[in-house]
């Protein structure tokens, strides 16, 4: 079984006055530490929670239907996946870890979808993205799957679930059947852990009487976790990976941030060859020949430009999000999520440096800026902390031994600083947070952590563990952080023979500044590649509504849209050819009535629409 080779050292605390904390790996995954999700990294800044929303717009796009799940609260639909006349949503739930699960929607009419039934999570964990259904067919089963992950969270007694994947068998929709579940990775670099690994995302495939499913492993480097689920009773993980074991991420024009983790996957056969892309982050979108799954090997990678292909900014954004091939597996259409539309340039006594926001905090933009005495208050997780004194005043705390949002309340509650500077405590690397709080709050790389107290910085020094030598209370010369507008996440175009860029697409508002605030999330999410219109896709644009893209050797071009009156927010997105026999037929002009592009609202439930432009 191919393992991580810990190219992320891990490392203490660098206060000697703080006791020495538990160390991380150097790569930023979607969890802090093994906290429960909703206090984790979001690199991508994750399913952003902006108010607002673009005017309504339709242009080649039927609204066939729609219908909302039952119980679910704004924000809390995930994902939406479907076989024969069902459809699947996964509906999350972080924060009250109560009531997550899977709703099942019966789409035999598409006109009135309905729900028929609910699948409730394992305690203390949730699903999101990547649910799919399955049609396998094996020596030990035959019939539908239901696979989706199971991301960690904190019940009301203190409970935090099991991560992994859970596998349920739809052959009758109506009456659901337990196959496995938490089914997963149980180590982190070698190490035991106490619960299955939280999962981000999986995917399944099958070939010839083999079927397997992949995992998106949060808590490791070797994050790529293939399981063979020909026994989907019996699932047997039999490899994983780290593909940073492959340099994915560029040395030359890293991408901003400088993370290298995998988000999402796909799996389709090209020239005989099962051939997985991997969206590694920063580290862009990998292939990967799966024909012996036990034994992926390495084929080729993406590397993004030096400068911003819609921006022009220096470096590029990166974020490979999630991608599909095109039907002949010759390109693959991908999304880059982003979720902060400025970039921070954090400037200290040392000189300039790249910075991140938290998700759920005041924000810098082009109009505010912080700046003040820097205060270090260790990982500030045990209040009280000291109070801030004279004027302005920041403080530094370090990353790990608690949750970023308790690390923000505690300094809030000191009173009297301005702003917070989180300081990575893996030697490379910035962190997004997702934390809760009331004032800015600022990430930056160890570097720089160091370069606010004056204190010199070496890797291979760090990565042996030694601390730096200020203490609790020391203070440096003023800082600062500033905002420069840079778009919203958008979708690129990429040869999968050379890897190369053909082109790349975002709506006007991700790039107008003017659009930065107010109206909601403006980045691309997913993307489902019609497999029956050749250069065709789908893309769930979150508060961007529907769109439909024609992709080919000139790149790509919007051909149809759809946001309703109020606004949507729409995650998942999947083209869903129903079964004969429903009364849909062939439509007397236009499309082909059975051939539907289903959306989740994060905020209602499901949306069936038609394409009805060319093609």
């Amino acid at each position: 079984m191919r393992t991580s080779k810990n190219k992320g050292l891990l490392i203490p605390a660098f206060a000697a006055a703080v006791v020495m904390l538990s160390p991380t790996a150097a790569y930023a995954g979607p969890d802090d530490q093994g906290q429960v999700t909703e206090e984790g990294v979001v690199t991508e800044q994750q399913h952003g929670e902006t108010e607002g929303h673009l005017p309504a717009k339709q242009e080649n796009v039927e609204l066939v239907g729609r219908a909302d799940i039952v119980g679910a609260e704004e924000g809390r639909v995930a994902d939406v996946a479907a076989f024969g006349n069902f459809a699947y949503l996964t509906v999350r739930d972080p924060e009250g870890c109560s009531d997550a699960g899977v709703a099942i929607m019966d789409i035999s009419n598409p006109a009135a979808p309905r729900q028929v039934g609910f699948i409730e999570a394992t305690e203390g964990s949730f699903p999101g993205e990547g649910a799919q259904v399955l049609d396998v067919k094996t020596k030990s089963f035959r019939g539908q799957i239901l696979l989706f992950n199971n991301e960690l969270c904190r019940t009301a007694d203190g409970t935090v679930g099991q991560g992994g994947m859970t596998m349920w068998d739809v052959t009758n929709p109506a009456a659901p059947v337990l196959l496995a579940a938490n089914v997963g990775d149980a180590t982190a670099d070698g190490e035991a852990n106490l619960a299955l690994n939280s999962t981000h995302s999986v995917l399944g495939w099958t070939d010839g009487p083999k079927a397997y499913a992949v995992l998106v492993d949060n808590d490791e480097t070797a994050d790529v976790d293939i399981m063979d689920i020909s026994d989907p009773r019996n699932p047997v993980l039999i490899s994983e990976t780290d593909l940073n074991d492959f340099d994915v991420l560029q040395e030359e024009n890293t991408p901003l941030g400088g993370n290298s983790f995998l988000h999402d996957v796909e799996v389709q056969k090209i020239k005989g060859v099962m051939t997985m892309v991997a969206s590694y982050w920063d580290g862009g979108w990998t292939l990967l020949n799966v024909n012996d799954p036990a034994n992926p090997v390495y084929l080729r990678d993406f590397d993004y430009s030096a400068k911003d292909t819609l921006t022009g900014l220096s470096r590029s954004e990166g974020n490979a999000h999630q991608a599909e091939f095109s039907p002949d597996g010759r390109s693959i259409v991908g999304t880059d999520e982003d979720f902060s539309p400025f970039r921070l340039t954090f400037t200290s006594a040392a000189g300039d440096a790249e910075a991140a926001q938290g998700s759920n905090t005041p924000q810098l933009d082009a109009g505010t800026s912080l700046s003040g005495t820097p205060v270090f208050l260790g990982p500030a997780c045990q209040g009280p902390l000291p109070a801030a004194t004279g004027g302005a005043t920041i403080a530094v705390v370090e990353r790990g031994g608690c949750t970023f949002t308790t690390k923000a309340g505690n300094v809030d509650a000191a009173g009297g600083y301005t702003g917070v500077v989180l300081v990575n405590n893996a030697c490379t690397g910035i962190v997004t947070p997702f934390v809760k709080g009331a004032l800015p709050f600022v990430s930056v790389d160890r570097t720089t952590g160091f370069a606010i107290f004056g204190d010199a910085f070496d890797v291979a020094t760090c990565e042996a563990g030694t601390p730096g030598t200020f203490t609790l209370g020391d203070t440096g010369a003023p800082v600062s952080a500033a905002a420069v507008f840079d778009g919203w996440g958008y979708t690129r175009l990429v040869d999968t023979a050379t890897m190369t860029e053909i082109g790349a697409y975002a709506i006007d508002e991700a790039l107008d500044p003017d659009f930065a605030s107010g109206f909601g999330d403006l980045s691309v999410h997913e993307v489902a590649v019609d497999p029956k219109k050749k250069g065709l896709a789908y893309l769930s644009y979150y508060s961007g509504g529907l769109r439909v893209i024609e992709y080919g050797p000139n790149g790509i071009q919007e051909v149809g849209a759809f946001i309703a009156e109020g606004g949507n927010n729409f995650w998942g997105v999947e083209y869903h050819l129903l079964p004969q026999g429903n009364g849909q037929g062939k439509a007397k002009a236009g499309p082909a009535k059975n051939e539907l592009i289903l959306a989740s609202d994060r905020d209602s439930g499901l949306w069936i629409f038609r394409y009805t432009g060319g093609k």
